[in-house]
Order: C-alpha cells, then structure tokens, then sequence
C-alpha cells in the first residue's frame, strides 16, 4: 500500500466512523441477507384467513426474501380448542405455506400455537399437550434454537410460559432458557452480530395502547403482553454489545423502540384485525427485514390490502 493508499483508506475509515456516529448508512456496507418477517397469521378455516396468509406470502416474495421468519401464533387457537380443532387448523397453515416457493421459512412459536392450557384438566394426560404439537407439526426439536447464516447469529425465543398451574400465560424465558441465552451470547465471536426473534415482544411501546391499561389512573400493561423478565435481558445484552436487533408480534401493532444499543422492532400482524378489518389503526401487514455485512439493518413496516370475509 502506497502513501496515497493509506490516505485514501484512512479518509474512508474517518467517513464511516463519522457516518455511523451521525446515524448515516455505512455508503460501503454490503447487504447479505433479506428476511421477510410475518407474524399472527392465526389461520383457521373462517374468515378466509389462509387465502389471506398466501397473499402476504406471495407479496413478500416480490422482496426477494433469502428466508421468511414466522413470529408466532399461526394458528388462530389451540389453547382452548379440542385436538381435532387444532390439526385443523395446522393442516390449513401448512397448506398456505406452499406460497413461500421453496424459501427457508423458520419458525418462534406463539401463545396461540400452544394446545390445551386452557383446558389443563381434560388435556393435560395427552402426548401433544402444550408446545409438543405445534414442534410435532413445524418439526422442531426444540421451542427456542439459534443458527447462523450470512455472517449473523439469529436466536429464536420462545416466549410464552404458563401462569401458574392454572389456564393462562405469561411472557418470560424460564431458567433453562435463560441460562441457554447466556451461554449463547458468552459462547461466540463478539464481532458478529445477532438478531433476537420471538413471538411477544421483549420490550415495546405499543403495548401500552393494547387495551386500557390506564383506566385505573396507572399505566399497567399485562404480563401476558411484554416480557415481564425484560430487566434482566436488558442486563444481559449491555454485556454483549453485537446484539442489535430484536423482531417480535403478539400486539397486532407497530412501532420500534431503540434502548441501550438494541432496536426492538413489534412487527403488527399478517391477519390486521384477526381478518377483520384494521386493529386500531395498524392494517394487515408484515416486514422487510435488511441486514447489512457491518452489522446494521434496515426493518421495513408494509401494510398489504385485504377485503375481510363474511
């Protein structure tokens, strides 16, 4: 390398650094991977929801994803349904899914994935109890999992954890899960970056908004809406600072909320208003995630038409 070289060189370094300081694209980045993040299909044989999940699954395809991340809850429930309700319901999301053409799809499982916690005493004895069916049908060894791919780590957590010994759920990682996350993070190169998928968000602020959670005068939001062990998940990503973004659904809103380094993105839902119509003010929709070789990304919110069914 030349004197003129090395300028040249140090100059581009200076650019970047300064770019990256000022919130700027790094001009030189190079984009490796393309996700199309969709999340609460909740497909069932009403309301022509899979027609609805194929459409979103054929619009993304126009974004030339290199993966699809399925966020959770595909079905519309199997947490109060009998077992023949619940295959139903998986056998018409399996079918949607031949609209992703062959593209690697992974999966984070969601509340409504879960059968029978709703009804623990007649459900209970039986060999698919709980996340066994959904892993049966997705073919998932595990309910939470990492892989890397295009120079990044991706973790996939699963999120939703029972209330107690009674029906209902709550938004947390349990202590085998937890402890997995942490070797994770301590047991990889700290130059690579990660993205976190899970199905209910780990920190956002839409849940806020999800209800009247300050009818009583306070701000209360549910457990069972924003992971209630965020404090401690906080804490571990301060120590890994290559952590730098986080995908999520479960609200049927959007936003983002940018805190200590790491950008939470909540995603809204492929079925809007359970094909419905808008929730709120937030229509059917799923995103376009780009992730960039100097460890930036770009989440990109798209709203998609659909004419709810009678």
């Amino acid at each position: 390398m030349n004197r003129r070289e090395l300028i040249g060189t140090g100059f581009a370094g200076l650019a970047a650094s300064a770019a990256k300081r000022l919130g700027v694209a790094n001009p030189d980045r190079k984009r490796v991977m393309r996700i199309a993040h969709l999340t609460d299909m909740h497909v069932q044989p009403e309301s022509g929801s899979q027609a609805g999940f194929e459409k979103a699954l054929n619009e993304c395809q126009s974004h030339s994803p290199d993966a699809i991340f399925i966020g959770g809850d595909m079905i519309m429930d199997s947490l109060g349904s009998d077992h023949d309700r619940a295959v139903a319901q998986w056998k018409l999301f399996q079918a949607g899914l031949k609209a992703s053409a062959g593209v690697p799809v992974k999966y984070a499982l969601g509340n409504h994935d879960v059968w029978g916690w709703n009804n623990v005493g007649k459900y209970q004895s039986e060999a698919l109890f709980g996340k066994r069916l959904a892993q049966e049908r997705l073919e998932l060894a595990k309910s939470y999992y990492s892989f890397t791919q295009a120079g990044w780590k991706f973790i996939v957590l699963d999120s939703t954890h029972r209330a107690g010994e009674g029906n209902g759920y709550t938004a947390k990682l349990d202590e085998d899960q937890f402890g997995w996350l942490q070797d994770e993070l301590a047991n990889m190169r700290k130059e690579q970056p990660v993205l976190v998928l899970s199905h209910i968000p780990l920190f956002c602020a839409c849940a806020f908004l999800d209800g009247d959670n300050e009818k009583s005068g306070n701000w209360q939001v549910p457990g069972a809406w924003m992971h209630t062990d965020f404090r401690r998940i906080k804490d571990l990503f301060v120590k890994h600072k290559n952590v730098k973004v986080a995908l999520s659904g479960h609200i049927h809103l959007a936003d983002r909320v940018d805190y200590l380094g790491v950008s939470y993105f909540c995603n809204g839902a492929v079925s809007g208003g359970w094909w419905g119509g808008k929730y709120q003010e937030f229509a059917n929709s799923y995103a376009i995630v780009d992730l960039f070789d100097d460890g930036s990304f770009e989440n990109k919110f798209i709203e998609f038409e659909w004419t709810p069914k009678e």
